[in-house]
């Protein structure tokens, strides 16, 4: 298992990049960089189960571990949906986190998440395109 470190600085509070990383709308623009339609499922509560998923109902499930409002947002994957067959995978308990920092009005997100060998290359390549458009999101939102 890998751990990557992604961070990026957005001109809006962390308020508004909250709401554009983890409401229907925002959750969905943001990440059709790693597959168009993307969507989850949850209540988005700490404890709470969470549910990623493809338009064609493929993706990968786990539970909010642990989430402060506009802070931090910690999801502890356990497995895949494949066929609309839960699996678990030999990844269960990977990390993936969102750490929101605000100072003068900007903020600073920093992403890290675990992931396979296999999949290292595909995130180091997707996941900067997802934060610049959650970036555009979120400055866009803000804007006069």
């Amino acid at each position: 298992m890998t751990t990557l470190h992604f961070s990026i600085t957005i001109d809006a509070p962390r308020e508004r990049v909250w709401e554009c990383l983890w409401s229907d709308e925002g959750y969905r623009t943001w990440t059709a960089a790693f597959s168009a339609g993307s969507y989850a499922e949850s209540d988005w509560e700490q404890g709470s189960r969470v549910v990623f998923l493809t338009p064609s109902g493929e993706g990968m499930f786990g539970i909010i571990e642990r989430k402060v409002e506009f802070e931090i947002m910690r999801f502890k994957h356990i497995g895949e949906i494949i066929n609309g067959v839960e699996e678990r995978k030999e990844w269960e308990g990977a990390i993936e986190e969102y750490l929101l920092s605000e100072s003068n009005g900007k903020t600073v997100l920093q992403v890290n998440m675990d992931t396979s060998e296999d999949y290292v290359s595909m995130f180091q390549g997707v996941f900067p395109k997802a934060l610049n458009i959650l970036k555009e999101e979120s400055e866009k939102r803000t804007a006069p």
